[in-house]
């Protein structure tokens, strides 16, 4: 049996002449079975210790994996500079922390493609799995400052405690929302049950926070999210 909508419709949403991301709604034929399976593994979530994600994950199961994967090679992949699939990772994910918990590289938009080699390109996705919209969506940037500048405040990000990064640069604690001297807000994709997205894992984003207090560690209650990750040979000159 299928768990993604054959009969969806592939939205592009343009914010600038370069950058997009895809739209499709209505993506699973059955969502609230992914949701109730992750409230049943719900003691299997860990806290992410291999990037700065601020929250935790859950591998996915197998099939859902799998047709992911089949959706990104027959419909998405042609949008993109991806030819044949490399490596792919597909996990549940939450954030979980507040404001105050965060680090100060998680108050910044980042890529996903940061460790992929040049040859290689990166595709992400997101599958909001969460009635209330207010949870938030996703917001995508560009840089608004020369590289090695952006590359400085990266850095500083990590090296950085709070206090002493808010003095230097003046960006305070926080998800990330809008424009600031550094990154110029392309625009955001709200959050909707079942809606599925993908983008360019070069492109800079954050999770579209606004109301923290509404986070929660609890799948049935919490900004459960389906994330994809598709590394890929760029296709011939």
């Amino acid at each position: 049996m299928a768990l993604f909508n054959p009969h969806a419709t592939v939205e592009v949403v343009r914010f600038d002449e370069r950058h997009f991301c895809l739209v499709i709604d209505d993506a699973l034929l059955e969502p609230e079975q992914q949701l109730q399976y992750a409230a049943t593994h719900r003691q299997e979530f860990r806290p992410v210790d291999f990037n700065a994600y601020p929250g935790t994950y859950l591998k996915a199961p197998a099939a859902l994996i799998r047709e992911l994967c089949d959706l990104f090679r027959l419909r998405v992949r042609r949008y993109f500079n991806a030819r044949r699939g490399v490596d792919v990772h597909c996990r549940f994910s939450m954030i979980t922390l507040g404001p105050r918990a965060l680090s100060p590289i998680q108050w910044l938009c980042h890529r996903d493609d940061v460790r992929v080699p040049a040859h290689l390109s990166m595709q992400a996705s997101v599958l909001y799995l969460f009635h209330d919209p207010r949870l938030g969506g996703t917001s995508f940037y560009a840089p608004a400052r020369p590289a090695a500048e952006i590359d400085a405040l990266l850095a500083d990000a990590r090296r950085l405690a709070p206090d002493a990064f808010t003095h230097k640069y003046g960006i305070d604690y926080g998800y990330m929302r809008k424009t600031n001297e550094y990154f110029h807000l392309l625009g955001n994709i709200p959050a909707r049950w079942n809606r599925l997205i993908f983008y360019d894992g070069g492109m800079l984003h954050s999770g579209e926070i606004s109301a923290p207090e509404l986070l929660s560690e609890d799948p049935l209650a919490g900004r459960l999210t389906l994330n994809g990750f598709f590394t890929s040979t760029r296709n011939l000159a």
